[in-house]
């Protein structure tokens, strides 16, 4: 089914249950945890109500196990549903930032925007053009075609932590980093959190002063732990 069929606000909410059971962890998790109504309303920027209106009716699709008062958790039909839209998003977003020039802090209000539209035939295109990539600019996995995600990255995912959890005097890799934030992505680049990039954690500061950590030419830098929570490494 295309998604003029299914609709814009439908493959909305199912992305954004499967965002949120996967926050703060690898997105191998998207069906493993309930999404309360209220979480995902405010995710969505409606109301409670409305939310809980749209979770039964895509209950009665198939595509969600919804409880009242409990939240609801995606189908396996749901979840490559949600799966095909953040596929369109993170290949747009690629495409606006290598082939057009946008910078990684602009291209996702714009991918927000063109996920629900592009066609069969010019997602395989820009799939091809791009050189059939793995990950998005913010380094987030490009499911597959299929609505999946690729072999092996599972695993890859489950070897990821977040930058606050890795011991002092640790080298680590960089591998995907908050992505719908312009101001965060302009800091980040700012002071070389990338993906890719090379990072030793030096301190992490008492009473929540925050992760001290050098980057790979020798410049030191601390930030908060908040922040340091949403970066996503691996130990070097």
């Amino acid at each position: 089914m295309s998604s003029q069929m299914r609709g814009e606000a439908v493959e909305d909410y199912l992305k954004g249950i499967y965002d949120l059971s996967a926050r703060s962890r690898d997105d191998s998790a998207a069906t493993s945890g309930r999404v309360a109504t209220q979480d995902l309303a405010d995710h969505v920027g409606v109301s409670a109500a409305s939310t809980s209106r749209m979770l039964k009716h895509l209950d009665k699709l198939g595509y969600v196990e919804h409880e009242p008062y409990h939240g609801a958790t995606l189908t396996e039909a749901g979840k490559k549903i949600a799966l095909e839209v953040i596929r369109h998003h993170r290949l747009i977003e690629l495409y606006l930032h290598d082939a057009l020039g946008y910078s990684w802090d602009q291209v996702h209000e714009e991918a927000e925007r063109l996920e629900h539209y592009i066609s069969e035939g010019f997602e395989a295109r820009i799939f091809e053009i791009l050189g059939e990539p793995a990950v998005d600019p913010h380094g987030d996995i490009i499911p597959t075609l299929e609505g999946a995600l690729p072999p092996g990255q599972e695993r890859s995912l489950a070897n990821q932590l977040s930058l606050s959890e890795v011991p002092a005097d640790t080298w680590a890799v960089v591998h995907r980093v908050p992505s719908a934030d312009a101001e965060k992505l302009r800091y980040m680049q700012e002071i070389g959190l990338v993906p890719g990039a090379h990072v030793e954690v030096l301190e992490r500061i008492p009473f929540g002063g925050g992760l001290r950590f050098r980057a790979a030419e020798g410049t030191e830098r601390v930030i908060g732990l908040e922040l340091a929570a949403e970066v996503r490494v691996v130990h070097q």
